[in-house]
């Protein structure tokens, strides 16, 4: 039996506990009884599928601290935003329930005295929910609930970073009066997560790093089943010389930004400010950046935890001395933060890159942030372009006409105009290039987990 050991990433990688790793035969067993249920679970339609997912949001509710808190020895985040993430998935849950049962509907079209036209949604199959650890519990959701509503059985792979969250949520929906097998959770690392989708599924439900991705999307294409992905992002963040740099202004960039330590594949990864104002802003955000306390997550006055594992402490500080090494320049932060044992790495921001750089070229998924000078819209356009991501963008500009020309040259699945990227789950989420494809929430994201059937009757 081999031991998957969770450490908590602020407290110098002591151990939370300890979870056994999925063999080849338990990926195989969760298959097959997925397989089996299937039938069953479509067949019971989507009013009772509802009915029998909803009472997980109470269950939630009961556990609110006791789950927020493993989020945050687990994964490092503060725990007033592992608080906020327990709450969103409880809404996330609302809102899914009540979308499956408006998109799942059956719709009649194009109906006269001699035809009836109808679509009718279907599920795929058995799905291969394969999550994230920057929203341990939450993104585990978008995978899992939206499938089961639509009639897919679920064998779920929480991130070997978060094997705890993923299986406490499990442990609460096997709480649920689901038919067996309807959902099942198999653990460890990357190799157990390429025996499942090596098994006999109809579609996977990825999300994490476009490297992995690219792996997971030609195991899908082989075998020609259905895979959604949501990977890495090098979002933009494009500010025209003609807002007003206030507070409000400053708070969407340095939320937008150190949220999560910097850990989120939307995160603004890059900031385009117009020349003309280039000082002033960067100033200002340093000023923010500086105000925010770096520290044990459980404390409620501190503003960023650490990181989620000594590897991305690694990675975030080689991206940052390549940068120093060919000129750029540390407004704040740089370095670790003395006297704090873990994953933990100062708020930075950096002036003076260059594309060559790799805080431009990689995706940076930690607490630093290039700051780069424009003169025109038509360079500005072209350096957020300059990147092999596309998966959200922002833009700040007092000119409407504008912020819409430039939204629409901009290569990315979501632009938001003078606020933050966040947006709702009636609205699409997903990436241009290499961030991804399909998308999730709304409609669309019910459209990407069924099958459409088309039935014409004639009268």
């Amino acid at each position: 039996m081999s031991i998957l050991i969770s450490t908590n990433p602020a407290k110098n990688y002591q151990s939370v506990g300890e979870i056994e790793i999925s063999t080849p035969s338990d990926v195989k067993e969760a298959v097959e009884k997925a397989k089996a249920v299937k039938k069953e679970w479509n067949e019971l339609g989507v009013v009772e599928r509802v009915k029998l997912l909803k009472p997980i949001i109470s269950l939630l509710l009961e556990q609110k601290e006791e789950i927020a808190n493993l989020i945050t020895n687990e994964v490092g985040k503060t725990i007033l935003e592992a608080r906020c993430e327990v709450d969103d998935t409880i809404e996330d849950i609302k809102h899914y329930l009540e979308d499956g049962l408006i998109y799942l509907a059956e719709e009649v079209f194009q109906e006269n005295d001699s035809k009836k036209n109808i679509v009718q949604k279907e599920p795929w199959g058995v799905s291969a929910v394969i999550a994230p650890w920057n929203w341990p519990l939450e993104m585990s959701e978008w995978g899992i609930i939206p499938n089961l509503i639509s009639g897919n059985p679920v064998v779920f792979k929480p991130s070997e970073e978060s094997p705890l969250v993923g299986q406490k949520f499990a442990d609460l929906i096997s709480k649920l009066n689901l038919p067996e097998g309807v959902f099942n959770i198999i653990q460890g690392a990357s190799d157990v997560g390429e025996k499942l989708i090596d098994s006999d599924i109809n579609l996977v439900w990825f999300t994490g790093s476009t490297r992995v991705g690219q792996k997971v999307f030609a195991k899908a294409g082989k075998k020609f089943i259905k895979s959604i992905m949501e990977l890495g992002g090098s979002s933009p963040t494009l500010v025209f010389d003609d807002v007003k740099i206030d507070d409000a202004l400053i708070n969407n960039i340095y939320f937008g930004r150190f949220t999560n330590c910097g850990q989120a594949c939307s995160a603004i990864k890059r900031l385009f400010v117009q020349e003309n104002i280039f000082d002033e802003v960067v100033e200002k955000l340093v000023a923010k950046v500086k105000s925010i306390k770096v520290g044990d997550p459980l404390d409620e006055n501190i503003g960023i935890g650490s990181l989620v594992a000594e590897r991305q402490l690694i990675l975030l500080e080689e991206q940052v001395k390549d940068a120093l090494n060919k000129g750029a320049k540390i407004e704040c932060g740089g370095k670790k933060p003395e006297n704090l044992l873990g994953a933990y790495y100062l708020p930075t921001v950096l002036t003076n890159v260059s594309f060559d750089m790799k805080v431009l070229k990689e995706e940076v998924f930690g607490p630093a942030l290039p700051v780069i000078p424009f003169k025109t819209e038509e360079e500005v356009i072209k350096m957020a372009n300059n990147t092999e991501y596309g998966l959200s963008a922002e833009v700040y500009t007092q000119d409407i006409e504008r912020a819409r020309r430039v939204a629409n040259q901009i290569q990315a699945g979501r632009v938001t105009i003078n606020t933050p990227r966040g947006s709702g789950l009636n609205c699409p989420f997903g990436g241009y290039k290499k961030s991804g494809m399909g998308r999730e929430h709304g409609k669309w994201g019910f459209n990407e987990l069924t099958q459409v059937k088309h039935i014409k009757i004639r009268k």
